[in-house]
């Protein structure tokens, strides 16, 4: 027949479309969800995640740090920053045209908007070993499958990561029964939710 071959061709790609709009209906959900949280329930649920954080044995012992700059109403992590400046190296993400490198926090006047609007360090790429990351996400599962924002800078980034300790952080609604993932997807080693700390 003449569409056998197209309609085949059709089905081996029927799966990762499902998937990737799994995907999709899963991120929109958690973030319209994430968007609608007041100032106040940001704040105390931030809180009570580092505070988890700060216990972790991990997270003492770390002396190089790769935080994150929250955007869209995501875990507030930029406390650390003033608190553990002198102690740790902190790192932020760059983000360029496919791919992210990171570069140390040195103060607010060396950082400024990046691509995505997103402030950035305008220091030196840091290549060295890194501690300790901590990783946002739309969503977790408890086996440390994360839900990115969609463009795949951190799968790629964290795959070369192999001696780094991954933390991910999130609200209690971002912990799902399972996360829709692909074979590039990376995962964490723990979770943090306000409720509680997952160990994976």
């Amino acid at each position: 027949m003449l569409f056998e071959s197209n309609i085949r061709e059709l089905l081996k790609y029927l799966p990762s479309y499902r998937l990737r709009r799994e995907k999709q209906l899963m991120r929109e959900l958690l973030v319209q969800k994430r968007r609608i949280l007041s100032a106040e329930e940001r704040a105390s649920q931030s809180a009570a995640i580092l505070e988890q954080l700060e216990q972790m044995q991990c997270f003492r012992e770390a002396k190089t740090v790769l935080l994150y700059y929250p955007v869209n109403n995501e875990v507030d992590v930029l406390p650390l920053v003033k608190k553990y400046k002198k102690e740790k190296m902190l790192l932020f993400p760059v983000s360029h045209r496919h791919d992210m490198t990171v570069s140390p926090y040195e103060g607010n006047e060396k950082m400024h908007r990046g691509k995505f609007h997103i402030p950035e360090p305008t220091t030196p790429a840091y290549t060295g070993k890194i501690d300790l990351i901590i990783v946002p996400a739309v969503a977790f599962d408890k086996t440390g499958l994360r839900l990115g924002r969609g463009g795949g800078y951190y799968d790629k980034f964290l795959k070369k990561q192999s001696h780094a300790t991954l933390v991910g952080v999130g609200y209690d609604f971002q912990l799902v029964d399972k996360v829709p993932a692909e074979k590039h997807d990376q995962k964490v080693h723990r979770v943090i939710i306000p409720s509680q700390t997952i160990l994976v």
